[in-house]
């Protein structure tokens, strides 16, 4: 697969510079991507495939899933993409799904289902080498992280663009922080990159899918709220965020 970079400058554009800004590339990293299969993480993979062909600091690049063990689920495309990028790319089956909504019948399942995928996540990359493990959380999910810690638990506060997890030894990374959602939906369209859908039964219903809804809604009738908001975390040093 030829993928087409020349209409995604931004994307690149705003990748390195979040890299630079934070610090989230070292000489020698092995970095894995937590590749979900859904869109972000893919077009973080593709990205840092292309960062890495002129990114002064040298590092490796792969990537890992964890397969949460619902029905439909077909990670044979992403398999592909990333032989064809010849990126070592591994898959860890699980039994989350069946953990949390047969044996536990959770009802908030969610939560359950989330620290465990990271808990296996954090686990087979280090077991894998790398040091480092990057996410595809992006603007907008800067914007409703932010949201959803200040209405539901009356805090301000987000996820960091950097985290060391020193039981673990491993950093994670947050490469696409000043990347706007629509950009990355643009690309990953324009060049046909493979897309899983979930098939959880929650999925879309949640309460970050609700926020950021919400959010959607409220930007539209105060044209660049969100941005303002983003703006505010990093002029208050929230987690580690810094100014623009």
């Amino acid at each position: 697969m030829s993928i087409d970079f020349s209409n995604s400058r931004r994307l690149l554009s705003v990748t390195r510079r979040a890299v630079e800004q934070y610090g989230m590339i070292s000489e020698g990293d092995r970095i894995a991507v937590g590749l979900s299969g859904g869109k972000d993480s893919t077009a973080l993979l593709c990205i840092l495939k292309e960062l890495r062909r002129f990114y002064p600091k040298k590092f490796e690049l792969g990537a890992v899933t964890v397969d949460t063990g619902f029905e439909g689920m077909d990670f044979s495309r992403l398999s592909a993409l990333a032989g064809e990028m010849e990126i070592p790319y591994t898959v860890v089956k699980s039994d989350i799904a069946k953990i949390v909504f047969d044996v536990r019948r959770e009802s908030n399942p969610c939560s359950l289902c989330a620290r465990m995928r990271r808990g296996l996540l954090h686990d087979t990359v280090k077991a894998l080498g790398y040091n480092k493990l990057a996410l595809g959380h992006h603007f907008d999910d800067v914007v409703t992280t932010f949201m959803m810690n200040l209405m539901n638990e009356g805090r301000l506060g987000c996820f960091s663009p950097v985290t060391f997890l020193s039981n673990k030894k491993l950093y994670m990374i947050r490469p696409f922080i000043y990347a706007d959602e629509d950009d990355i939906r643009y690309f990953v369209r324009r060049n046909d990159l493979p897309v899983v859908v979930s098939t959880c039964p929650e999925d879309k219903h949640t309460d970050r899918e609700k926020y950021k809804r919400m959010l959607d809604e409220m930007d539209r009738e105060n044209k660049g709220l969100k941005h303002r908001i983003f703006t505010a975390i990093g002029k208050a040093g929230l987690d580690g965020f810094k100014s623009e």
